[in-house]
């Protein structure tokens, strides 16, 4: 039986699923994925909200005899795959091996563990809060998840001590190899048909598939479903570069000095002074280049150009360099080398080529990719390189090799096409294309408001006239309401602003946990949150609780941010229009992202408001409008006010005629 007739009206699903209604948009994506499962091609699915495209991929993945790696945009999103929808195909009769597949640094790794826990032991490190509840957790769990143990918050220092990681993972050389969680997971996940991860891990095992070492982070797979895909390229612009903090420099000459200590390397007096002197070298230069980093007034991310690479930066480079390369030599020939070694040695080349990439001392990346500072105060902070384009990466290690690549998502296409997608993800010509509008009604679900007359985002009239329309419009709903922010100081700017406008209960991204912050918003019905990028998509809300989204400003990436000005003048060299061919997708991608926030259900109701009159006055905003679902246009308060009076409206009950008595 195909996807398409496991999923159709009357079909098994219908029989064990109460409430199941069959969705033409759903079976004819059914059918699409089904299809390029078996014929191995490329696949891009826009799957408006409400298709059901969970069940529409994992259906023909759990038919297929292929090893599918299903891919979400967060480990959430997994989760509910897991706890959710799995349950669901088992009820048709569908009965595929799954394991869940997290990041490395979810998992203890127990060497690192116990080689902490002797350094506590002789004194030579100080015991963090917490190890002792990690040490005793360790001899109940099966699996090392650090999310089974809640009461140690996954901020406490402890773990940045004890948990694996790409930096210090060696492998089968590893004396704990066959009793390591992670080997554990991945033996699961090399005997399961459906793994599932997120766009993290899926794009760590890219990068580690292309980098000198040849390791991977998940099991040679056949097939890769990317469900959230418009999230890709971000995700993989990070993982493709390189980044390295002060603060990693300290850990490896700290671990370095520990492990030859422990491996007896230092018998040898001769060697001791060699390697001290390497180690300090290393620190030295770390402490040179950190301090010179460039600073700005604005603070964060910024361009670390070739003109900025003099001085104390270069005579900081160069010493770690000579530090690295003087550990590399003693670490590769030392014949007593064990584990903890063996990972120095691991990580101090992976720390050469980071340092090279950065300093554009490696000839092969050096166009390819852009370097920036991350300055603190403090002399520490971070550099890296990322890549100016990821789309030729995921051509060469993702869409090249054998096997079908399927990207859904809500939002893939910018005015009415994939080319913008295309071009970013590096699709080849010959992967299909597909889009299946939203089943919801949006013109009677929800409304769309632009206030008139309204000043530019640049206008220093623009607060006032923000808090103003934003406590009118939270009036007329009663709360229940986003207020999305492109930045966090405007986010902050908004929330001082209008603090005690109102009774309702009233919360700000970074005060709480993203998670606790979504529960106490459904708990309360009326809330008002004020956050910023992480709240415009991967959220779920429906019902009642959210019935206001307002969108401060249009969503474009900043100019100023290294990577975005690079691609940005990338384009401009090219003889293409940056803002047309690049910013305003972006910018329509994530709008779109925005507005899905509030519609997720057949009766969900509600009223997005975007404070930002360029979305009616400028050329792009045509492009911007036909991105969005077709809500109903309001044009000002009062019709606001009509709407939504009229959506939140109890349906009308039909009364029969009186019966006589």
């Amino acid at each position: 039986m195909s996807a398409r007739e496991l999923l159709a009206e009357g079909g098994p699903l219908a029989r064990v699923l109460p409430g199941y209604e069959s969705r033409p948009e759903q079976l004819a994506m059914a059918t699409a994925v089904e299809h390029a499962l078996e014929s191995g091609t490329g696949l891009l699915v826009e799957a408006g909200t409400g298709t059901g495209k969970s069940l529409a991929y994992l259906v023909p993945a759990a038919r297929s005899s292929l090893r599918v790696v299903i891919s979400t945009a967060t480990k959430a999103l997994g989760e509910q795959l897991i706890e959710k929808d799995i349950p669901t195909l088992k009820r048709l009769g569908l009965h595929p091996d799954v394991t869940l597949v997290k990041g490395l640094s979810n998992y203890v790794c127990l060497r690192r563990l116990e080689e902490y826990r002797q350094g506590v032991a002789t004194g030579a490190v100080a015991p963090e809060v917490g190890i002792d509840r990690i040490l005793d957790w360790v001899q109940e769990t099966s699996t090392g998840d650090r999310a089974e143990l809640p009461t140690l918050s996954e901020e406490a220092p402890v773990w940045r001590e004890v948990v694996s990681s790409s930096d210090t993972r060696i492998g089968p050389k590893c004396r704990f190899y066959d009793q390591c969680f992670v080997t554990k997971m991945r033996r699961r996940a090399e005997s399961s048909q459906i793994i599932v991860t997120n766009h993290h891990m899926l794009c760590a095992d890219l990068a580690l598939r292309g980098g000198f070492t040849g390791a991977q982070a998940l099991p040679d797979y056949d097939a890769v479903i990317f469900d959230e895909a418009h999230a890709i390229e971000d995700v993989a612009t990070e993982f493709f570069g390189v980044r390295l903090t002060r603060a990693r420099v300290e850990t490896l000459v700290r671990d370095a000095d520990r492990a030859l200590r422990a491996a007896g390397f230092f018998l040898d007096r001769s060697r001791e002074g060699s390697v001290m002197r390497a180690l300090g070298d290393l620190a030295s230069g770390a402490l040179r280049l950190f301090t010179s980093l460039p600073r700005t007034a604005h603070g964060g991310r910024v361009l670390l150009a070739p003109e900025q690479m003099v001085g104390e930066f270069v005579a900081g480079s160069e010493q770690m360099l000579r530090g690295l390369d003087e550990l590399d030599a003693h670490t590769r020939d030392f014949v007593g080398a064990n584990d903890a070694v063996l990972s120095v040695a691991r990580r101090t080349r992976a720390m050469t080529e980071s340092i090279k990439i950065i300093t554009r001392r490696d000839e092969k990346t050096r166009d390819a990719y852009v370097a920036f500072a991350e300055p603190d105060a403090r002399g520490g902070g971070a550099v890296g390189a990322s890549p100016v384009e990821v789309g030729p990466l995921l051509r060469e290690r993702l869409w090249s090799r054998r096997g079908a690549v399927v990207m859904t998502s809500a939002t893939l296409s910018s005015g009415g096409d994939f080319r913008f997608i295309r071009q970013r993800m590096g699709a080849p010509e010959d992967a299909q294309e597909l889009t299946l509008p939203s089943p919801f009604d949006f013109a009677s679900q929800a409304g769309l408001y632009v206030p008139p007359r309204f000043p530019e985002p640049r206008d220093p009239r623009w607060l006032d006239a923000a808090c103003d329309e934003i406590r009118r419009l939270v009036a007329i709903t009663g709360g229940g309401a986003f207020v999305l922010c492109t930045s966090v100081r405007m986010m902050r700017a908004l929330r001082d602003a209008l603090r005690g406008a109102w009774s309702y209960p009233t919360a700000m991204q970074g005060e709480s946990p993203k998670r606790v912050l979504l529960e106490r918003f459904r708990a309360a019905g009326d809330a008002v949150l004020f956050a910023t990028s992480s709240f415009w998509e991967g959220v779920d809300v429906p019902g009642r609780a959210l019935r206001l989204v307002i969108i401060d400003k249009l969503p474009f990436d900043a100019p100023n941010d290294p990577v975005t000005s690079a691609r940005i003048a990338r384009l401009t060299q090219e003889g293409l229009d940056a803002f047309d061919d690049y910013q305003v997708p972006t910018a329509a991608i994530a709008l779109k992202q925005g507005f899905g926030r509030l519609i997720r259900t057949r009766d969900d109701a509600g009223i997005v408001a975007i404070l930002d009159r360029r979305i009616v006055t400028r050329n792009y905003g045509r492009t911007l409008l036909d991105s969005l679902p077709p809500a109903s246009r309001l044009g000002n308060l009062d019709e606001v006010r009509t709407f939504w009076e009229v959506v939140s409206a109890p349906p009308t009950r039909v009364v029969g005629p009186a019966r006589a008595p």
